[in-house]
């Protein structure tokens, strides 16, 4: 059997990050997809680059754009920034990530006070005279 994209030990390191599930509302209607499958969902769409309308609803997973908007509402509310920082920490904390391999891009970096000023482009073309027809 496939590996599976969300295992339980990571699953219990996300589950307290994200926001609970909702619950059926009090007029019936579908049930929300469970917060565990659309991370499911939107992890194999980022793994295999395929469209969101092409997510396979065999899996369980919902619907591609239900999982979609889930990633939309969570990026709103700072859930990723939070998850990043927090698998991070854990990775560091059991000496999972080599330092020796970190990189800080320069490009990236805004030089103080806005850097020096540029000169002024001088023009290469030399200015046309009038024209003899006027």
């Amino acid at each position: 059997m496939a590996k599976p994209l969300l295992d339980d030990a990571l699953w219990a390191v996300i589950e307290p990050i994200l926001p609970p599930d909702k619950p059926v509302g009090p007029k019936g209607g579908r049930p929300p997809v469970p917060n565990r499958s659309a991370l499911t969902a939107i992890l194999f769409v980022l793994k295999t680059g395929i469209a969101w309308e092409d997510v396979p609803k065999e899996c369980g997973w919902g619907s591609g754009i239900t999982a979609w908007r889930r990633l939309r509402d969570w990026q709103r509310r700072g859930i990723w920034k939070t998850l990043h920082r927090t698998l991070l920490n854990r990775l560091g904390v059991n000496g999972h990530i080599d330092w020796s391999r970190a990189v800080i891009d320069g490009s990236s970096v805004p030089a103080p006070k806005g850097g020096p000023r540029r000169a002024r482009t001088r023009r290469i073309v030399p200015r046309l005279g009038l024209s003899d027809t006027w």
